[in-house]
């Protein structure tokens, strides 16, 4: 009930992740929680593209009218772009946006990171992939070693590339 919102999730995460956020939100809003191209039941389009996320979220805006949108980490970078291109947004919330610091080096680093883990992905080793990108992150090897595990992430490894590498990179 109320007006609508949309909630963009970030880096391996669907729409499962903000599951409990959107049972709160919904007692005062209408919530759109959707799971991102290749991500949960959404499929996807070879080669990826931000335009075509840009297309999603301009549709789910379409299909209520108006929104506000939620994005967190790299769903923040999204909604940037998207209302960058002028979709109608009513509100933008951005949770952790995972912005560096633009340096040749970080550049360099960032892409020998998306060579490895599109080596892995090749591979078809998913969890390899998800540790790797997460140990990138600076995370805990603990944290690491619980969540390359975790079967959402391990189904989602696909998309490791779209965001840090995609989303963020434009």
């Amino acid at each position: 009930n109320g007006e609508p919102i949309i909630l963009v999730g970030g880096a391996l995460q669907g729409r499962a992740t903000y599951h409990p956020l959107a049972e709160e939100l919904s007692r005062h809003l209408t919530v759109v929680n959707y799971d991102r191209r290749g991500r949960g039941r959404s499929g996807d389009t070879a080669p990826y593209a931000v335009e075509r996320e840009i297309d999603d979220l301009a549709a789910l805006i379409a299909a209520t009218g108006t929104a506000s949108v939620y994005g967190h980490s790299s769903g923040a970078g999204l909604v940037l772009h998207a209302a960058a291109h002028g979709l109608p947004v009513d509100k933008v919330v951005l949770h952790e946006p995972p912005f560096g610091s633009g340096s040749e080096e970080e550049r360099r680093t960032e892409q020998q990171e998306a060579e490895q883990i599109s080596a892995l992905l090749a591979q078809n080793r998913r969890v390899d992939a998800v540790a790797l990108y997460l140990a990138s992150m600076g995370m805990p090897t603990e944290v690491v070693e619980h969540l390359a595990h975790d079967p959402a992430m391990v189904a989602n490894a696909p998309t490791i590339l779209y965001d840090p590498y995609e989303v963020m990179s434009e």
